[in-house]
């Protein structure tokens, strides 16, 4: 039972539940009180009713379970886009969908200058990608530019391309692919990587109003499903220019942030790091820990720097450490010299801030993992509590190098399943032995490394963390019950590790573990109420489980129409 001594009446109490605290001790409780946004009192619902008055609001949970709320450890909330602010081409299956998508999207925009959005993804495509001519027959009188759902390859017209300047004659940027017509020469109409800088460089960047009503449109997605912090993993200085990897439109996206913050208006915790550019090294820190230094608000926070060291697989742009299988002479190759790479960790470890890495392909992790050890080597260690998120391509005898450098892993278990990727990318790009040793997850945790887990949204749409979490368990299609279908199965994560990685490791991995991560006396009240006990069900119907209500800091942002536990 909780400590009632000196007790005052709660703004809000729930009683009568299943509440799984994840705790050290992974204790369950039945009933939680909240005053001033913190939880006062967390035991039995016995004693729960000291902390009742007349102004109290009390919910009869009726055996329903009770989690922390879950917290996103790599997300991009200020690179959604709001509905009609441009394109959906998420979870569409073909050309023409995109292509009707995009021709309903212009009738209803007849004067905007261009044309952009988002979502395609690469499997109905030639490895050159999209063509700039399927996208002319729909948009030939302006400049459209429509991002992949993987973030890392643009489709652009015939128009873009000419604003852009770009010709069979312009080369490569360092970093970057101009994908070309193998007959012609000339510009096919994807863009990858660095090269994405070529288009968006020259275009206007999203104004703040509309980053906003992406960000407002991503929160009321969150509450429904349970989330109540995140981290952004694309943050923009507002002067940033030059190797943008493609995301120059972006650049008032801390600008979004502030002017949330100021108007109260967050319905989440934000937790973000600083795109870095591979080209600027050492020379951007200073910039980067001063904006660092003034984002300290409870709700918007930096926390350090962002760096891709690579691309992805599905635009032969991740770094390996043998060739593609498509491609027999070609790894790609690291967007950042290996002493920039490893003077620029160097420089951000000292200033205490964090690194939060892209790296999918296993020689990107290795020179991920090279540059943190340059930096431990240099300054000591310190509790910046570096990242490395993705994770898809992994030399397993570099796992143990995570646990030693007490680097933290935040892997998205919403990809590591068999399915359309693999049939159509995996096997064909990486071959069977590589394709099958995707994503590792267990051998991660038996050597002692921390797994925060993550959705990429919007690369995931839609990415509920429940979904996450049977994903994690069970690695493959919903619905399957072949043990073929499972993708890598000797990775599979139990439910405890699952809701682990999405509360107090999230926690951990974002420096909140003083306030959030677990229901505990002294913490925030963030909680999520369940239909149903995530323990008491079979894993497969983990993700039918209906969130009831989210709240945020004791203050319900989500409630279900069919929840009725209210009492007063």
């Amino acid at each position: 039972m909780g400590d009632t001594s000196g007790i005052k009446t709660a703004d809000l109490v729930m009683k009568n539940g299943r509440i799984y605290t994840v705790d050290r001790n992974k204790s369950w409780s039945e009933a939680v009180a909240v005053t001033d946004k913190m939880i006062v009192y967390v035991g039995d619902s016995d004693g729960v009713e000291s902390y009742v008055g007349p102004d109290t609001q009390v919910i009869d949970l009726k055996g329903k379970m009770v989690m922390p709320g879950f917290i996103d450890s790599h997300m991009h909330i200020s690179a959604v886009t709001a509905e009609g602010d441009g394109v959906a081409l998420a979870n569409l299956p073909t050309l023409e969908a995109y292509l009707e998508a995009i021709r309903t999207y212009v009738t209803k925009c007849p004067n905007q200058d261009v044309i952009d959005g988002g979502g395609w993804g690469n499997e109905p495509f030639p490895p050159i990608g999209p063509r700039k001519e399927d996208l002319d027959t729909v948009v030939p009188d302006r400049p459209a530019s429509l991002m992949s759902g993987d973030g890392h390859s643009v489709w652009v017209n015939s128009k873009a391309i000419e604003m852009a300047g770009v010709t069979k004659d312009t080369p490569n940027p360092p970093g970057g692919v101009i994908e070309r017509d193998p007959d012609t020469g000339e510009p096919s109409g994807t863009f990858r990587e660095n090269a994405m800088d070529l288009i968006y460089n020259v275009l206007p960047p999203f104004p703040v109003d509309r980053l906003k009503r992406g960000i407002h449109s991503y929160m009321k997605t969150a509450a429904s499903e349970g989330i109540t912090t995140v981290h952004d993993a694309l943050l923009l200085m507002p002067d940033a220019e030059g190797t943008l990897l493609g995301y120059g439109n972006l650049r008032n996206n801390i600008e979004a942030f502030d002017q949330l913050t100021a108007n109260d208006e967050l319905t989440l915790r934000v937790r973000g790091t600083i795109l870095t550019d591979p080209t600027k090294g050492a020379g951007q820190v200073a910039a980067l820990k001063a904006q660092c230094a003034i984002h300290k608000h409870p709700h918007f926070q930096l926390t350090g720097a962002k760096v891709f060291i690579d691309g992805v697989v599905e635009g032969s742009t991740a770094y390996l450490v043998e060739p593609y299988r498509h491609m027999p002479d070609f790894r790609s190759e690291s967007l950042w010299e290996t002493d920039i790479a490893n003077e620029t960790f160097q420089e951000i470890d000292a200033e205490n801030l964090q690194i939060h890495v892209h790296a999918i392909g296993d020689a990107a992790v290795k020179v991920s993992l090279d540059a943190l050890e340059y930096a431990r080597e240099k300054n000591g260690t310190l509790q910046t509590r570096h990242l490395i998120t993705h994770l898809h391509v992994v030399d397993y005898a570099d796992i143990p190098r995570f646990a030693d450098l007490g680097v933290i892993g935040v892997p998205q278990t919403f990809w590591h399943l068999k399915g359309e990727y693999y049939d159509e990318i995996s096997l064909p790009y990486l071959g069977k032995e590589r394709a099958d040793a995707q994503y590792p997850m267990k051998s991660f945790l038996d050597a002692g490394v921390m797994l925060a887990a993550a959705s990429d949204y919007p690369v995931t749409v839609p990415s509920p963390p429940l979904v996450g979490i049977m994903l994690g368990i069970t690695r493959c299609e919903p619905g399957s019950s072949n043990p073929d279908d499972v993708l890598n199965p000797k990775e599979k994560m139990t439910l405890e590790e699952m809701i682990e990685s999405f509360t107090i490791n999230g926690a951990i991995a974002n420096f909140v573990e003083d306030i959030t991560g677990s229901i505990e006396v002294g913490k925030m009240a963030d909680m999520v109420i369940l239909e149903k006990n995530l323990f008491d069900i079979p894993e497969t119907e983990i993700a039918d489980t209906k969130v009831l209500m989210t709240l945020f800091e004791g203050t319900p942002v989500f409630t279900d129409p069919s929840f009725q536990g209210i009492e007063k």
